[in-house]
């Protein structure tokens, strides 16, 4: 498909992507979702904890979304709150998908969530049909989530017919590119932030396997690409840092996709770079609709109404590819 024209034009001090990407995560807070928490087992024993919300419609909805979060996210942050709230005022259930180590509890593996683990959304998905409770699923992934829900659309694995259609919001396709775009002087905050926390978690790791891991690779932890290629890609099977970032960035399945799928990156999120906005892909391929908005940051999109943008592309896509499939 061509690219989509943006509607997406927010007023001031919207237009500025720093402000927006940290008022949607800081400063933004939502009311009215009620989570039911439930522990799935993934296929190597491990575990993820799924919070969902319900359709506020007096009839049990027919209709899932998944929605899936960014790197040191969880089911609470703010926009994937607000996407579980619009959709559950719109006959839509929703699964809030806590990846792995991101609930609260540390999971099991000496392994966490990662960029690719396409595996324990499939998990996720085959457990939801499982239920035999709905007709449709859909997909919605923030960032680090988009690129895990684009790759496992494009994977040559066995997937529900359920599944009806997607929305990937500031997903890094390219995750070295990616990388490079926040080892920039102006994103030294948001960096400081991600390896603050994701040393915490090595740390929690380090005491549970202390023969795997080892404190003389924890002080040299100085940077996402270092953690990237001392815990991430050897606790998940990866050569390095960089096998990891090639096997898992999600733009090189793009062509497979064959549901409708909607990319929302803003021309302005800072921790993208000019590989992250795959024209080409979405130009050869139907079933891809990209959008770049102007304005948005990263994650953020926000409007006056506090209901961001995003939020609401989000279902309007949704609702009119299910328009679309009954004229067919």
């Amino acid at each position: 498909m061509p690219l989509v024209s943006s509607t997406y034009k927010p007023k001031t001090p919207f237009t500025n992507g720093h402000f927006n990407t940290i008022y949607a995560a800081k400063i933004r807070r939502i009311k009215g979702v009620t989570y039911n928490r439930e522990r799935i087992t993934l296929s190597d024993g491990d575990f993820l904890d799924v919070d969902f919300s319900f359709s506020q419609s007096e009839k049990k909805s027919s209709q899932m979304t998944i929605l899936v979060h960014g790197l040191e996210g969880h089911a609470k942050r703010p926009y994937m709150q607000g996407t579980a709230r619009i959709l559950n005022q719109n006959d839509f259930d929703c699964a809030s998908i806590n990846l792995r180590g991101c609930s609260g509890e540390d999971n099991t593996k000496i392994r966490s969530y990662h960029s690719g683990a396409s595996e324990d959304l499939a998990d996720v998905v085959n457990y939801i049909v499982s239920k035999n409770k709905y007709k449709a699923i859909y997909l919605c992934g923030f960032s680090l989530g988009g690129n895990i829900i684009l790759k496992y659309l494009g994977e040559t694995r066995d997937r529900p017919d359920l599944i009806q259609a997607a929305v990937a919001v500031s997903t890094p396709v390219d995750l070295y590119g990616s990388l490079g775009a926040l080892q920039k002087r102006t994103n030294w905050v948001y960096r400081w932030s991600f390896l603050k926390d994701l040393k915490k978690k090595y740390n929690a790791k380090l005491k549970v396997f202390p023969n795997e891991l080892s404190k003389e690779n924890k002080s040299k932890i100085k940077s996402l690409l270092l953690f990237d290629e001392l815990y991430t890609a050897p606790a998940n099977g990866f050569e390095n840092a960089l096998d990891y970032y090639k096997k898992s960035s999600s733009k090189q399945f793009l062509g497979n996709i064959n549901i409708p799928t909607l990319i929302i990156n803003a021309f302005d999120d800072s921790f993208l770079n000019e590989k992250c906005y795959p024209k080409k892909e979405a130009e050869q391929n139907k079933n891809l609709y990209l959008e770049i908005p102007a304005f948005g940051g990263h994650v953020g999109f926000m409007t006056s109404n506090e209901v961001s943008y995003n939020e609401k592309r989000t279902l309007y896509f949704f609702n009119s590819q299910k328009k679309e499939k009954s004229l067919r």
